[in-house]
């Protein structure tokens, strides 16, 4: 079998040649059909990657509680409280709040648009400085890469301290230079720098490679708050978490002086239900780009089935005497099954290279890490084949049908 196949294969490559331009625009109908499809499901694996990481970062049981966006203009009954979280109301949480469950609770307050400066270097302006308490690197389960965190004694004291993201540590000094002791102007003021962060897999918000942690006690007066974050993460994964949100948001709505009959005017974020609606969110655009990537394979393989036809057409002198000095239909159906399965195969392995290619473009934007979908790889090959299967079959059975006599005769 091996040198029929062989020969085939030889056949399917000279016919290509020789229909160059019919050829190739249906190579690159399957090609782009291919990219399209891998392209996406490429950047979405590596995104939904992403995300998770960055969930997981702090486990799918942590919760949030925050001020609470309000469309402008929205109805919301009576008001007792101004939107924003004061600082009193957080820690007052965090110093009294006691669940039957142990948990880490940390109160936060992020500041974008920052600049960080030491000597002739800065930070880009769109840094951040965390304004935080002893137990935000603990919560978010942050690894200290060197020196130490802040501690109570910083918070106390309001101590001109701080703890660098990695990014911020790698712009500010030399990889030689040891930043521990090292002072950086924050706001036009000195800040020592006590520990430095090891660099986060995780993005978006919870992202810290650019940032700077600072004694929340220190921050509040030099830095405009708007509202504080209180982030509660229960020390055990076997924590009854229904019971522990509606601890959380009992107490805090005693803190916030809300009777029965107010509603809540805070909100509650759940790390579970947000990985869960980003999963749903990137699970939607890898169905639209698969549906994107199966109509361009049908109009290839419509495509590629027309190519085939008007080859057995063009060909059926070369038919006629293939079947004269011996060619079964077998082999002729064969001959031209192969030769479309190998045009889909070119394209598919184009496709393939592309995909790859647009996937890792948008990982490389959104600073996200690579991941080979060779499931997507594998079924891409597949489809390839049953697209060549599909489109040659009906020209292979028609080029086998052929009398070899009227073939022999065909002008």
């Amino acid at each position: 079998m091996a040198p029929l196949v062989r020969e085939n294969v030889k056949v399917a490559l000279k016919s290509i040649k020789s229909n160059k331009l019919r050829s190739t625009l249906t190579i690159l109908m399957i090609a782009f059909g291919i990219t399209s499809l891998l392209g996406i499901l490429t950047a979405t694996e590596a995104l939904k990657h992403q995300v998770n990481e960055s969930f997981a970062s702090i486990g799918s049981q942590s919760f949030f509680i925050s001020s609470e966006f309000r469309a402008s203009g929205e109805r919301t009954g009576r008001i007792r409280n101004n939107s924003a979280i004061s600082y009193f109301q957080a820690t007052s949480f965090k110093d009294n709040f006691s669940p039957e469950t142990p948990c880490v609770v940390s109160v936060f307050c992020r500041n974008g648009g920052i600049t960080f400066k030491r000597a002739d270097k800065s930070t880009n302006p769109n840094s951040t400085a965390i304004l935080s308490d002893e137990d935000y690197v603990l919560f978010n389960n942050f690894t200290i890469e060197k020196g130490r965190d802040l501690n109570k004694k910083d918070i106390r004291d309001a101590a001109f301290v701080c703890v660098l993201g990695s990014s911020v540590a790698a712009t500010l000094f030399d990889s030689s230079e040891n930043p521990l002791g090292s002072n950086i102007s924050i706001g036009g003021s000195p800040y020592m720098v006590v520990g430095v962060l090891k660099k986060s897999s995780a993005g978006g918000m919870n992202n810290i490679d650019q940032a700077v942690i600072l004694p929340v006690t220190n921050g509040r007066a030099r830095f405009t708050t708007n509202s504080f974050s209180i982030g509660i993460r229960p020390a055990s994964s076997q924590a009854d978490m229904q019971n522990l949100y509606a601890e959380a948001e009992n107490y805090f709505r005693s803190i916030r002086r809300l009777s029965p009959a107010d509603q809540t005017d805070f909100g509650i974020s759940y790390n579970e239900t947000m990985a869960k609606e980003a999963d749903k969110t990137l699970g939607t655009i890898t169905l639209i780009a698969g549906i994107i990537g199966l109509i361009t394979l049908l109009g290839a393989a419509i495509g590629l089935m027309n190519i085939m036809l008007v080859s057995v057409k063009e060909r059926t002198a070369e038919i006629g005497i293939r079947k004269a000095i011996g060619a079964s239909a077998k082999l002729i159906r064969q001959q031209f099954l192969v030769e479309s399965i190998a045009i889909a195969q070119i394209g598919c392995v184009i496709g393939i290279i592309l995909g790859l290619l647009a996937g890792a473009l948008v990982v490389a934007i959104t600073k996200a890490s690579f991941i080979v979908p060779w499931v997507w790889i594998i079924a891409a090959v597949l489809m390839c084949v049953a697209v060549g299967v599909a489109s040659g079959y009906l020209p292979a059975k028609k080029a086998a049908a052929l009398d070899p006599i009227e073939a022999l005769r065909y002008e």
